[in-house]
């Protein structure tokens, strides 16, 4: 499917999920067939023609302005990280991808601060939420990465499929809904990757959650914030989390995460770093999360 088409998909979820009175337009006269404003209130309230918002919509060839977008946009009450997907969308087309490209690599110096933090779980993040590197705290907070086959070294797969995670995480229904948005903005900046398809159709195949998280086109760019734990063997944690680019590859991102100092989940990180207590996480059995 050409990424024109997605990106007419796009809108078509957004303007699904809008009512008349959220976008702020009269409610119009006659019974509606299909949830969400009608192709012309959107066209109305972004200053185009209905057949031009139409055409829009339908994917076809044609090339709006930054300012009929943003108007666009704005209609369709897109958030920062929405209207930067839409901008993929309509940027990166089928032609230029379809190629896994080469593997990602972490630079030595990179693996170095890894272990230099390593007080507090951080790891480095590729393309897909790939796990690539991590020091030995993050591996005994959430699950040991190099010891899984390279294609399931996956924070959302892990998240998605692993029963182990929906045990740790408190909140697991918005951690794996955000991951889910993170992987959604992946596609839109790398159309047709055949790891990213994979791995999508992995996940649709066998978790029900994703299926409908995938389809309403959600998307999530959250670089920092909160994560409550429950850890199999320190018990509960909340920490904070920070996200950072790396400048030399805008496809990897460093991730770490503390606790406020003197909190109890200070104390049970600095547990879980002594000596061999964290071993026991290594031997919670591996499975897939049924699909309910």
């Amino acid at each position: 499917m050409g990424q024109s088409a997605e990106f007419g998909k796009f809108l078509k979820v957004m303007r699904a999920r809008l009512s008349p009175e959220d976008a702020g337009s009269q409610e119009s006269s006659g019974a509606r067939r299909v949830p969400g404003l009608r192709r012309e209130e959107v066209a109305r309230l972004s200053g185009v023609s209905t057949d031009y918002y139409t055409r829009l919509e339908q994917g076809r060839n044609i090339h709006p302005s930054k300012a009929v977008l943003d108007s666009v946009a704005r209609a369709l009450r897109l958030d920062a990280g929405e209207h930067a997907h839409m901008m993929d969308l309509l940027e990166h087309c089928a032609s230029s991808a379809g190629n896994p490209g080469p593997a990602q690599k972490v630079r030595p110096g990179l693996r170095q601060l890894l272990d230099a933090v390593g007080d507090v779980p951080a790891m480095v993040l590729g393309r897909r939420a790939d796990v690539l590197a991590g020091n030995q705290m993050a591996h005994l907070l959430f699950t040991d990465f190099p010891s899984l086959p390279a294609a399931e070294r996956n924070l959302t797969r892990w998240i998605i499929l692993d029963p182990s995670a929906g045990q740790l995480f408190r909140d697991w229904k918005t951690v794996a809904a955000e991951a889910v948005g993170a992987l959604r903005m992946d596609v839109g900046r790398h159309p047709n990757d055949p790891r990213t398809n994979q791995l999508v159709g992995e996940l649709a195949v066998h978790s029900e959650h994703f299926r409908q998280w995938w389809a309403g086109h959600r998307v999530a760019s959250r670089s920092a914030g909160t994560v409550r734990l429950h850890h199999p063997i320190v018990g509960d944690l909340e920490l904070n989390f920070e996200t950072l680019s790396l400048p030399d590859d805008p496809d990897q991102m460093l991730r770490v995460y503390s606790a406020k100092p003197g909190s109890p989940s200070s104390d049970a990180l600095t547990l879980l770093s002594l000596g061999d207590v964290g071993t026991k996480a290594k031997d919670r059995e591996p499975a897939r999360r049924d699909g309910s």
